[in-house]
């Protein structure tokens, strides 16, 4: 082992041992950005990029659960994301297919996940949305890291998806439109989102140097921390993920106080 690589060891083992685990985020979400670039720096097709995307993936989440994180959303495939051409389109849902698959035996470490679709499955072809609907089932009473499959997602189709839901629920109780929005709190909208239940998202990740969501958990990262990575999500390694919890712990936290 040549010295470098002796000295890159010890100082990502000396970081992850200075973390305070009173202080780490109990919800992280992930735009895994990156896979095309890649794909293109490394003189590989856009399936690769991809798949190596999914590869890391599994690796993320041994690491999320090394460190005691309770719930991971990753926004894997946009409803912008749908409109890509077909080809890639078709290789990119094959591989969320089997990765989502893999998810389900578990992490390397052998513990068990439970895995949650958040979008809007009917957007999605029929064999995906049949695989995330069989996998929330199986893994329906794991009880170790929860993980939020942003599959099909869009933040403003989720917040138009809630409001629809409330209004249905209201039509339903002989209640209108006036008397709706005379009593509509906050709460009511969170309670009809796609992670209704969760607590939000307390640190939000981005690979690749791209500083914007893209309608990712636009409602629920109101209070979020952001930390902006430039490293491509294929080359995301440890190190630069317990540097963002550690840049995540340094915070003060102030609700908009």
């Amino acid at each position: 082992m040549h010295l470098p690589n002796v000295l890159y060891s010890f100082y990502e083992r000396r970081l992850a041992a200075g973390l305070e685990r009173d202080k780490l985020p109990r919800h992280i979400g992930v735009v895994l950005d990156g896979n095309r670039r890649w794909a293109k720096a490394s003189g590989a097709t856009t399936a690769d990029g991809h798949q190596a995307g999914a590869e890391k993936i599994h690796e993320f989440l041994g690491w999320c659960d090394e460190f005691g994180i309770k719930v991971v959303t990753l926004y894997m495939l946009s409803t912008d994301n749908m409109s890509r051409p077909p080809e890639e389109l078709a290789q990119l849902v094959g591989i969320i297919g089997t990765t989502l698959k893999r998810l389900g035996d578990g992490l390397p470490n052998g513990h068990r996940v439970r895995v949650q679709a958040v979008g809007a499955s009917e957007l999605l072809p029929a064999g995906l949305a049949g695989t995330l609907a069989d996998l929330e089932a199986r893994t329906a009473d794991a009880t170790g890291l929860h993980v939020n499959v942003a599959v099909g997602y869009g933040g403003r189709r989720e917040i138009v998806d809630a409001v629809k839901e409330l209004l249905v629920e209201a039509d339903g109780e002989g209640r209108g439109a006036a008397e709706v929005a005379q009593e509509l709190t906050d709460e009511q909208i969170s309670d009809r989102l796609y992670t209704r239940g969760q607590p939000d998202p307390d640190l939000v990740i981005r690979t690749s140097g791209e500083q914007r969501l893209s309608g990712f958990l636009m409602w629920q990262s109101a209070y979020s921390e952001f930390y902006f990575c430039e490293a491509l999500w294929p080359d995301f390694r440890r190190v630069d993920f317990v540097r963002a919890l550690r840049d995540f712990s340094s915070r003060q936290r102030r609700f908009g106080s």
